[in-house]
């Protein structure tokens, strides 16, 4: 197998990783939002009320949780296309163009900026969010499946495991693209040095050409000189 061969499958690799940690952002939130009742639990907060134990919660923008799974849908396409379009590649034993390779990087460091906001906004939403459970609860997974809201109508079952694979996946993610990254810029590196070693070739090229066509004149213009010089001493 060629080198182009097993950076393609490499890269190919790497997109059905990209594929399985996207799946892991989008479904765990989407279903988090829905038995939260379409609120998002990422930065909200709240106190506990000494009345009833319930928790007042001050509920934060459902963007935080919108962007999280726009970023997750965004990467399971770009992995879709990018897993099709390099398994054409592979069959037809082709790799991409300079331009393909420039695109690829540019999408990926733009990917890597998204899926790291989106991590973020994951991780320190959540611990937000557990600040308010561990004042009632020994911790916050203990918090699941607990009567805490019951004015929001909220499902508190999974929101524990909800968060935590959406967590994992976007750092997954977060990771994974950077690798891919690192790959579309080595090819990238690739073809601007073979297209450098092309351009020196050719001036290399042309350089012993115009050589080659100024020495028979040279030659040409000494024996000119040597017949006259012996006309002359004749």
């Amino acid at each position: 197998m060629g080198l182009n061969n097993i950076v393609l499958l490499s890269q190919v690799t790497g997109y059905v990783i990209a594929l399985i940690f996207s799946l892991c952002i989008v479904i765990p939130m989407s279903l988090h939002q829905d038995e939260f009742r379409g609120h998002c639990l990422l930065f909200s907060s709240g106190c506990w009320q000494e009345t009833d134990g319930q928790l007042q919660v001050n509920w934060a923008s459902q963007g935080y949780c919108n962007y999280t799974i726009f970023v997750g849908v965004i990467l399971l396409l770009v992995s879709v296309a990018q897993i099709y379009r390099l398994s054409c590649f592979l069959r037809k034993g082709i790799d991409s163009s300079f331009l393909s390779a420039f695109i690829d990087v540019v999408c990926s460091m733009i990917l890597c900026a998204m899926t790291i906001i989106a991590a973020l906004m994951i991780t320190l939403g959540f611990i937000t969010w557990c600040d308010i459970m561990i004042q009632r609860f020994p911790s916050c997974q203990s918090a699941a499946g607990q009567d805490i809201d019951k004015k929001d109508g909220i499902i508190t079952d999974g929101f524990y495991i909800h968060l935590g694979t959406a967590q994992f996946g976007i750092w997954g993610s977060f990771a994974m693209w950077v690798g891919l990254s690192v790959f579309a810029l080595l090819k990238l590196c690739r073809y601007h040095q073979t297209e450098n070693m092309r351009v020196s070739m050719y001036r290399e090229r042309q350089r012993l050409i115009n050589e080659n066509a100024e020495s028979p004149g040279s030659s040409l213009g000494r024996e000119s000189t040597n017949t006259q010089a012996t006309i002359t001493v004749e």
